[in-house]
């Protein structure tokens, strides 16, 4: 590998989470199980809705942050009455650049946030309030798009973090997506040290959303891995793809052109492995990539993610 390159790879910082001193929530729902979903039903027959799916047949473009916290990304900084609007621009404008498969535009909300402290369990982690995931599930439901959940797990494992979004992650249009800067060791602090996950990670991650699809007889998931740094996915050569989950490795970092399009050809391109994305920072980018650009990606990106 180009040094040169290594080295911006390692550089670029992914600014997804905002590390909120204290910020707790209960992750408690009052959504009921969809009629089709009702956990009373006899599970879904293996495979039964497996050749449905969000992709290859959509390019997705996505909106992610936090609510009603600016610092956290675009989705703090507006209702998701404000942003659908918004969003639907800025899909259109990435039609106007490619059309060759349907575009769907969904959000990404971050449902669990990394901590400089600790907390009562020692954890560095808090989960973001479950009436702001009921909102954002109903809301993306209602109007035909989808929705991604984000953990940043701290010192949880992986599944700790993730197997309690199971009340959300039921819903049809619901899926999955792992940090890994966030997911650090004992004696590590999130923001300070950078976090990683483990191929390992990400095999586990893939069957328990193939038994949740299976469970509630849900078409495939989708399991989006954010990665900035080399070192953000450990055996990476060892990540296969899985028959009943899609899954996207997506470029987080942000910098300019030259940069991404570097940290792109070390992230996605020589380690290609099923579908790829690409976030673009509306405010750390400059000069921001326009939809021309980001789609002249090669591997051509399947999914934009805008923070």
């Amino acid at each position: 590998m180009d040094r040169r390159k290594f080295l911006h790879a390692c550089a670029m910082t992914a600014a997804g989470g905002l590390l909120l001193p204290g910020a707790s929530g209960a992750q408690e729902s009052s959504l009921d199980l969809p009629p089709s979903q009702n956990t009373s039903t006899p599970a879904a027959p293996v495979g039964a809705r497996f050749n449905e799916g969000l992709l290859p047949d959509h390019r997705l473009i996505m909106y992610y942050g936090f609510p009603e916290n600016p610092n956290m990304g675009i989705l703090g900084e507006y209702s998701p009455e404000q942003l659908l609007p918004q969003l639907l621009e800025q899909k259109a404008e990435y039609e106007a650049v490619i059309n060759d498969r349907p575009w769907k535009a969904g959000f990404e909300l971050i449902a669990s946030v990394a901590q400089r402290d600790p907390g009562a369990d020692g954890k560095y982690i808090a989960d973001t309030d479950g009436k702001w995931l009921d909102m954002y599930t109903q809301f993306t439901e209602a109007n035909d798009m989808f929705l991604v959940l984000d953990v940043q797990m701290g010192l949880k494992t992986p599944k700790e973090d993730y197997e309690g979004l199971e009340r959300w992650l039921r819903y049809d249009h619901v899926h999955l997506a792992i940090d890994p800067e966030f997911h650090v060791l004992p004696g590590e602090t999130p923001g300070i040290e950078l976090g990683s996950i483990d191929a390992a990670d990400v095999a586990e991650a893939q069957a328990w959303l193939l038994q949740l699809a299976e469970k509630y007889g849900t078409s495939r998931k989708m399991l989006l891995i954010h990665q900035f740094n080399v070192y953000s996915v450990s055996n990476k050569d060892q990540i296969k793809p899985v028959q009943g989950v899609d899954l996207v490795l997506n470029m987080d970092g942000w910098g300019p052109p030259w940069q991404k399009l570097e940290t792109w050809e070390v992230i996605i391109q020589q380690t290609p492995i099923e579908y790829n994305g690409v976030k673009v920072f509306y405010r750390q980018d400059e000069p921001l990539m326009t939809p021309a650009e980001v789609m002249a990606l090669q591997p051509t990106p399947d999914v934009i993610n805008y923070q």
